[in-house]
């Protein structure tokens, strides 16, 4: 099974309204579809969607990453060696997660769809046979993000992640009111996407206890492990690593001091689902939890993540996979989360690959 050729292309996609984060604005998802082919004439598809401000890397990055560093390496090789493909890229080029990521989710789309199997069966088997979602709230008025929230718990989202982090003071507030408008039953968590100054951050992590939240994602800068060890020491909230983990070594690194209760594993940041698989055995191997994570991204690569968090057993919080529904129409895999919206979960496909129709 043989890799013969490499073919990308540009999708995009218009949010219903724009999602808002403390580092910026975005009017549209734009994703790298990569498609590799066979000699025999099998096929398989992975996505990249580059979050400059996020990640770093851009869109024509990506693309002359796989194009003309990683992706070369792999013609010839037999698709069936994912482990190897990651070693000759890594060669190749360094970093370049999401490049890596896009072939990487390729390669697990093909062996699996030749196989007969879904990818979560290929990844090890699915402990779960749909994965609740929680829904993420983008930035906006106090009011306008209350009701929000309220509308998605009442239709079953069982976890509701607000943004947050450009202001702590508002952020107690916003808290405040969500917590207020959704049922006591519902897990409710913050990401500040490093938005604290490691003066404040304690001291608002602790009213923001006190208002109800149950969990705060990245609230001090990727770098500040003691910072993020000192919240998690003093309790009352359970703290999510998400931008300190942009590799294994990170995510060896947030176990090893403390400094998270659970790691957001995002399958592009990390470089594809056999490096997130990686870091969730390291995190398991500590007895940390995990959260799958997007960024977000359309159909193909929120597929694999659905596939991710079914075939994980410490995936204990809910996972954010809600990209294809924050968007006016998914151009990949809309059939595949029909529904979502009035339940808060998804099915594991049972079908070939990731489950995404594309041929």
């Amino acid at each position: 099974m043989k890799i013969q050729s490499i073919h990308t292309r540009v999708v995009r996609a218009r949010y219903r309204r724009p999602f808002v984060i403390s580092s910026g604005v975005s009017p549209e998802l734009i994703s790298l579809v990569v498609e590799l082919r066979t000699e025999d004439g099998a096929s398989g598809f992975g996505e990249a969607s580059p979050m400059t401000a996020y990640t770093g890397e851009t869109l024509a990055g990506v693309e002359a990453a796989v194009t003309g560093h990683a992706g070369p390496v792999l013609i010839g090789r037999d698709a069936r060696d994912i482990a190897g493909a990651h070693a000759a890229m890594d060669t190749a080029i360094r970093g370049q997660h999401l490049a890596k990521a896009a072939l990487d989710l390729a390669l697990h789309d093909l062996v699996a769809r030749s196989a007969g199997w879904s990818v979560s069966h290929l990844i090890g088997g699915p402990v779960r046979t749909r994965v609740p979602t929680a829904w993420v709230v983008g930035l906006g008025t106090l009011p306008e993000m209350a009701e929000e929230a309220a509308r998605y718990a009442e239709r079953g989202f069982g976890h509701i992640k607000v943004k947050g982090g450009a202001d702590p003071a508002r952020d107690v507030e916003l808290v405040r009111a969500v917590r207020k408008a959704v049922p006591a039953a519902v897990e409710l968590s913050l990401d500040a996407n490093e938005g604290y100054a490691p003066g404040v951050a304690e001291h608002v992590c602790a009213r923001l206890a006190d208002e109800g939240l149950d969990l705060i994602e990245q609230p001090l800068p990727r770098w500040d492990l003691p910072g993020l060890s000192a919240i998690r020491g003093r309790g009352g909230l359970r703290v999510v690593a998400d931008e300190s983990v942009q590799s294994l070594h990170d995510a060896l690194e947030v176990v090893r001091r403390g400094a998270a209760d659970v790691l957001n594993i995002k399958i592009l940041k990390l470089g594809g689902l056999h490096r997130a698989r990686q870091a969730a055995a390291v995190a398991e191997a500590a007895g940390v939890a995990v959260k799958v994570g997007t960024m977000p991204e359309l159909g193909v690569a929120t597929l694999a993540a659905v596939h991710l968090a079914a075939a994980l057993p410490g995936a204990g919080v809910a996972p954010d996979l809600v990209g294809p529904l924050l968007v006016e129409h998914d151009p990949l895999a809309a059939g595949a989360f029909a529904g979502v919206e009035e339940r808060g979960w998804i099915p594991v496909p049972a079908g070939t690959g990731l489950g995404h129709g594309l041929s």
